[in-house]
């Protein structure tokens, strides 16, 4: 079992920043890749990020290439989306999500159904 933990959700300002951060523990020993989703008011959730458990890969949302950032710390466990130049559209609650994963250390998984583990979530909420 992997337990997910987001933090860094919080209230900005159109075109400021927030960095959310995943925290993992449990069987992490693994190697397992990650992602994260979001979820707005009366929406489905979708792919934000995706990032391999090598850290060798990435991918990105179309709404949000050129503004997020994925990346991975192994040794402390953690994943993190830096979010740039915030829109009120990327309101939502951001989800990360885990999946172990084997062979190759870039392979990214952007559908919700590839994933085992998921967060509690972490709200975001970006004011005009």
């Amino acid at each position: 079992q992997v337990q997910l933990v987001e933090s860094g959700g919080g209230l900005v300002q159109a075109g400021g920043s927030l960095r959310l951060s995943c925290a993992a523990s449990g069987r992490t020993s693994s190697s397992y890749a990650m992602g994260w989703f979001r979820q707005a008011p009366g929406k489905e959730r979708e792919f934000v990020a995706a990032i391999s458990w090598g850290g060798g890969s990435t991918r990105y949302a179309e709404s949000v290439k050129g503004r997020f950032t994925i990346s991975r710390d192994n040794a402390k466990r953690t994943v993190y989306l830096q979010m740039n130049s915030l829109k009120p559209e990327d309101t939502a609650v951001y989800y990360c999500a885990a999946r172990f994963s084997v062979g190759s250390g870039y392979v990214t998984y952007a559908a919700q159904r590839d994933y085992a583990y998921w967060g509690q979530g972490t709200q975001v909420t970006v004011s005009s």
